[in-house]
């Protein structure tokens, strides 16, 4: 058949039949729902853990200790955190030593000479016992001395009280935004790994076992490039939207649903920015594979393109401040440095319009080369080929 006179849109065939062995593949599918299975179960314990009461026992001996507990876990409950004290009376010092020594508590409070407090760990501070222990033995005592003064507490503090007010009052809470932008790294990771790994090793094996000889017979290599890709990139946006989904939900369910509009916003530019992105990098996912001849090619053809993804994966974890400005205009590494920004409210409204309309034009151009390069390199199966060497290659 003269691939001439064959129809234009044939890269729909091409695109449905990438997404039926999709859909067919058992790993694809297993790997999928374990992964969502992972994403909620990561976020309904790390809600547990942040909703579970922390409870301190304080080995204690003196007068008054079990009112300094008392008034430590109302301080506690004030401040709306999630811990209690619990008073375990001992005979004396050298007890409430032992007790901590053996880790049977977390900490030992004993009075102290003159009129003061002693708090005893073993071998690490506990911050928690340290803050509200130590603020209500403070509290007490200037209620003592107030007394003897012949004030009250109200009287004594008058003009100290301090409020602090947030003039953003939508603002993402700063590790939350950390851990999206982390999530963002090892998405973009997973889903550039799982889904272009899976266009070069189906280019090869075709040219490995002849078959893209027929389809070349048939099929314009334009047609069936394109076929390849936008049928991976429509199953990469589907299971990114669908991880994506399912940790918002997660999110909104360990009552951080305040959070979840800010967040939604930067994951749907990230699910944009990466179908965007993913374009470029797939035709360059099947160059790789064109240029192999066999699949024990393929480690050294996709070796670039393996670099990339973890130099994108580094940058979207570790670059931070003016590096994460400028990496969040710059076309693929944009995809996780220009969300991660969005999350933590760094990002003014106009600049993922920017970034993604950089991305656009260098996806375009990226296109074009690889198009160069995969229907040049297609049909060689001499060996394994350099892109200098498939661009060399007349058409």
């Amino acid at each position: 058949m003269n691939t001439e006179f064959a129809p234009r849109g044939v890269w729909r065939i091409v695109a449905a039949r990438e997404i039926a062995v999709k859909l067919r593949d058992r790993n694809f599918l297993v790997s999928t729902v374990v992964t969502i299975v992972a994403i909620v179960a990561s976020l309904a314990i790390t809600g547990f853990m942040s909703n579970r009461t922390d409870e301190i026992d304080v080995a204690v001996v003196g007068t008054g200790a079990d009112q300094i507990l008392d008034t430590a876990n109302g301080l506690a409950a004030s401040q709306d955190e999630k811990v209690t004290f619990t008073a375990r009376p001992q005979p004396d010092v050298a007890a409430v030593e032992q007790r901590v020594r053996d880790d049977e508590v977390q900490v030992g409070l004993v009075s102290a000479e003159p009129g003061g407090w002693r708090l005893i760990g073993n071998s690490a501070q506990n911050d928690d016992a340290a803050t509200y222990l130590t603020a209500a033995a403070q509290q007490l005592a200037m209620q003592r001395n107030a007394a003897a003064s012949g004030l009250n507490l109200e009287q004594l503090g008058r003009g100290g009280a301090v409020t602090y007010d947030l003039l953003d009052k939508s603002a993402v809470d700063p590790g939350l935004a950390r851990v999206a932008s982390i999530v963002f790294a090892f998405l973009f990771y997973t889903a550039s790994i799982l889904f272009g790994m899976g266009i070069a090793q189906s280019v090869v094996e075709e040219k490995q076992n002849r078959v893209v000889e027929i389809l070349a017979s048939a099929i314009p290599l334009r047609q069936l490039l394109i076929g390849k890709v936008l049928g991976n990139t429509v199953m990469a946006f589907a299971q990114l939207a669908l991880f994506v989904g399912a940790g918002l939900i997660g999110l909104a369910a360990t009552g951080r649903g305040d959070q979840v509009t800010t967040i939604a916003g930067a994951a749907g530019w990230f699910i944009v920015f990466f179908v965007v992105g993913f374009l470029a990098l797939a035709s360059f996912w099947a160059v790789a594979g064109a240029l192999a001849t066999r699949s024990e090619d393929l480690q050294s053809t996709a070796m670039p393109m393996s670099m990339l993804i973890m130099i994108v994966l580094f940058a979207g974890i570790f670059l931070t401040d003016t590096w994460r400005v400028i990496a969040s205009y710059v076309p693929v590494v944009s995809i996780v440095a220009m969300p991660a920004r969005l999350a933590e409210g760094a990002a003014a409204w106009w600049e993922p319009i920017v970034a993604l309309i950089l991305m656009g034009v260098g996806t375009y151009g990226t296109v074009l080369v690889a198009e160069k390069i995969y229907r040049r390199s297609l049909m060689q199966t001499q060996g394994r080929l350099t892109m200098r060497q498939a661009l060399a290659v007349e058409d």
